[in-house]
């Protein structure tokens, strides 16, 4: 699968205890998304444009209008990384 550079850094966030809080309209769509790790630092790259991307590939998910978090299918496709590993 084809995952951008900047939804496998949303991943790694999200692989580590992140979520991603959203934003809906008047018309129930969704406007604003933002990235936090958890820490409670902001992903700065994060864009409504990735978001899309991850949500088309059923990386992420929401159950019951909470926050999105990493599904198993994103958890399988995410990269391993020396750097992140959550210590």
């Amino acid at each position: 699968m084809n995952i951008s550079r900047n939804e496998q850094r949303a991943l790694h966030v999200l692989a580590l205890g992140g979520h991603i809080l959203h934003e809906r309209d008047d018309h129930r769509k969704i406007r604003t998304v933002t990235c936090v790790t958890r820490d409670g630092m902001i992903l700065s790259e994060f864009s409504l444009e990735t978001f899309i991307g991850l949500r088309r590939k059923r990386l992420i998910e929401s159950r019951s209008g909470s926050p999105y978090k990493i599904s198993k299918r994103g958890r399988l496709s995410v990269r391993a990384q020396l750097d992140n590993q959550g210590a």
